[in-house]
């Protein structure tokens, strides 16, 4: 199943949005009245030239300290390498302009995997002046070392450990900080289970890595390591049972699919006896009925006995 990213980081963002500018945007969270925060509707747009739909990932109602109007925060995120993305920002922002004529705040989330020069400007300039400089604020996360935000006490740091750069033999050590990370947040366990939930969604460990994680945290001399297993545990247990949850509605929408097909079959069969039985009230002979229900001559007369007896 693919894994649908936008909808991931949008929850994660939304749950923990003033976390989010506190760690990548400390300026502006300094800023924002955080008492005075709305979600707002999906925003679908079409682009009209490439007969494409997008659909705006995050937005936010929220006003500045010390001042009346509202503002918009637009959060983007971006999970693949796509040239034309300052341009496409610069087109939610003039649309989401147009319809709510507020100040807006663009933030674009680089979540991909690929290593590049993200341009955060989409300009349109002539040799005689320029047009226009839009600028939106960037978050490239394959840029950022995970090392570097193991002490942020910050959900959303946790969460994204997954996401920044780190290397294969790192893994093991990557989900250690993470969950020690989590046991230091004390959040609850619907929030604690949205942070394990998306980074195990990045951060795959191989069985074997699995065990020797636990052999890791058992080893640990912190007063974080029963915390630790506990999660390591629970985790395990919710896996298992959700695996066995959703083999029991494949097999459950297996049986109904099979139930469904032998249905069929037998109500064609079905249709087709009372149809040959018609035509043989009518006096119609068993060649003619034959040739018409394209059926052997043998299996028209067995049909008929059946209903006979």
């Amino acid at each position: 199943m693919a894994i649908d990213h936008d909808r991931l980081f949008k929850e994660l963002i939304q749950t923990f949005f003033e976390e989010f500018l506190l760690l990548f945007f400390p300026d502006m969270h300094e800023h924002i009245d955080f008492s005075h925060l709305s979600f707002l509707s999906e925003e679908l747009f079409t682009d009209v030239t490439a007969g494409e739909k997008y659909r705006v990932d995050l937005l936010v109602e929220t006003k500045l300290k010390g001042e009346d109007g509202l503002i918009i925060v637009h959060v983007e995120n971006q999970s693949y390498v796509q040239p034309s993305f300052p341009e496409r920002m610069f087109i939610y922002f003039s649309r989401l302009f147009e319809k709510y004529r507020t100040r807006i705040v663009p933030i674009a989330v680089f979540s991909h995997d690929t290593l590049r020069e993200e341009p955060s400007v989409f300009s349109i300039e002539f040799p005689f002046g320029d047009v226009l400089q839009f600028r939106f604020f960037p978050v490239e996360l394959r840029k950022k070392h995970w090392r570097d935000y193991i002490r942020h006490d910050n959900p959303i740091a946790a969460a994204l450990l997954g996401k920044m750069g780190y290397t294969e033999s790192e893994k093991i050590e990557l989900k250690k900080e993470f969950l020690r990370m989590l046991v230091r947040l004390e959040l609850d366990e619907a929030r604690q289970r949205l942070l394990l939930g998306f980074f195990e969604t990045y951060v795959k460990l191989s069985e074997e890595e699995e065990q020797q994680l636990q052999r890791e945290v058992k080893e640990m001399e912190t007063t974080e390591k029963e915390k630790m297993l506990e999660l390591i545990i629970s985790y395990e247990q919710r896996g298992r049972k959700q695996g066995l949850e959703e083999g029991i509605k494949r097999g459950i929408e297996q049986g109904i699919k099979q139930g469904m097909k032998q249905g069929m079959k037998q109500g064609i069969k079905q249709g087709m006896k009372q149809l040959i039985r018609n035509m043989a009230r009518k006096g119609m002979k068993v060649e003619d009925i034959a040739r018409l229900v394209d059926l052997p001559e043998q299996d028209v007369r067995e049909l008929l006995e059946e209903q006979g007896n």
